[in-house]
């Protein structure tokens, strides 16, 4: 027999958590996530504009509790040798924060089940098709299969958009940007304040993480040399230390890397469409951002509350809410796409290196479906 749903979500993300801690209340809600448990994830700073955004869900002093740490200031070597920092001090959201990102998907997810959406995880899909005005879809999951009726699904598996793709959408990518990371120990230095630091073949990010904790990242373009770096633990270490300002930074805080390190893909995505029959996309899978932008999670946070809204509204029978969602995030990555032209056009010490010609004054050009 069928399990019956009003909406189904596909990944356990910021974005599907979201989406179904908001949907939960209201509707029969299932979650699906292909992980038993939250893995490791790279240290994230969340905007201090995401605190509006945790108190409209009812989340802000739950999130509170959570014990994350303060972020006060951005710091970077951008477009001149001479550091730069901007502070949160006039913005009207005060500031934001260096998340332990394992334990804040954690959270997202128990708040969820707790708003009454049922997890499944384990769980990945096997097939989805439609079937008298439903999505019929079976899964794979630890039990054995199990099999979903629901009207609407929202695609918040990240930027593999895997539903989505099943059902005719492209992902649209616009650079070949992946990110290399590793987390360790760090005394306590330079609170509060990210580190985000220019070089030829590509930039650096360090943040201080709860805990005593710091991670440090290197993001270059996949097809190049520097890839190779981003690839090894051992080896992002030691180029770290190339980075001047950043070099003097881990010297300070004595960082002692302790994790295996990651590799990850952080390249800009658009999906097209992002919402379609009775489905649409959310988070990474909607829209993917470059991680310089600093706007990804609350991107997720935003798309997995705006996704919710939308599906609550087709449900009431709204037709033109799935397309009202996606010109809305039509808007977003216009926008997004503009802003982060300038900032990397705002970088010119190496006008021959080819991370940065790719990014000049007149924007990223280098767009493929994937």
């Amino acid at each position: 027999m069928a399990t019956i749903a009003d909406v189904l979500v596909v990944g356990a993300g910021p974005a599907g958590a979201t989406a179904a801690l908001n949907l939960a209340p209201r509707r029969r809600v299932l979650l699906i996530e292909r992980d038993r448990a939250v893995g490791a994830r790279i240290g994230e700073a969340l905007a201090p504009a995401a605190r509006r955004l945790l108190a409209d869900m009812g989340l802000l002093d739950s999130f509170a509790a959570q014990g994350h740490a303060p972020c006060h200031a951005n710091r970077s070597i951008w477009g001149a040798d001479a550091p730069r920092e901007i502070d949160f001090l006039r913005d009207p959201d005060g500031s934001g924060w260096h998340l332990d990102r394992a334990r804040f998907d954690g959270w997202l997810r128990a708040v969820a089940i707790a708003r009454g959406a049922e997890l499944i995880a384990p769980a990945r899909v096997e097939v989805i098709e439609r079937a008298g005005g439903k999505w019929r879809v079976r899964l794979a999951a630890d039990a054995g299969a199990v099999e979903i009726l629901a009207d609407i699904v929202i695609d918040a598996g990240g930027r593999a958009a895997p539903i989505a793709r099943r059902l005719g959408a492209r992902r649209l990518a616009v650079d070949r940007l992946v990110c290399g990371w590793v987390a360790g120990a760090a005394d306590a230095t330079e609170l509060g304040v990210s580190h985000v630091e220019a070089v030829a073949d590509g930039w650096w990010y360090s943040a201080p993480l709860p805990g005593g904790r710091r991670v440090l990242a290197f993001h270059t373009d996949a097809d190049l040399p520097a890839a190779r770096v981003a690839r090894d633990r051992d080896a992002l270490v030691v180029a770290a230390r190339h980075a001047a300002h950043l070099a003097r930074l881990l010297s300070a805080c004595a960082f002692r890397p302790d994790g295996a390190g990651a590799y990850m893909a952080a390249h800009s995505a658009a999906l097209v469409p992002c919402a379609g029959e009775s489905w649409l996309a959310a988070g990474d899978a909607a829209l993917a951002f470059d991680p310089l932008s600093a706007q990804g999670l609350l991107n997720a946070l935003f798309t997995g509350l705006a996704a919710a809204e939308a599906a609550d509204r087709r449900l009431a029978g709204d037709q033109g809410a799935l397309a009202d969602y996606a010109a809305t995030i039509a808007g977003i990555g216009g926008r997004y796409r503009r802003h982060l032209a300038l900032w990397y056009a705002a970088e010119r010490r190496w006008p021959h290196a080819p991370f940065w010609q790719r990014r000049g004054s007149r924007g990223q050009t280098s767009t493929s479906a994937r």
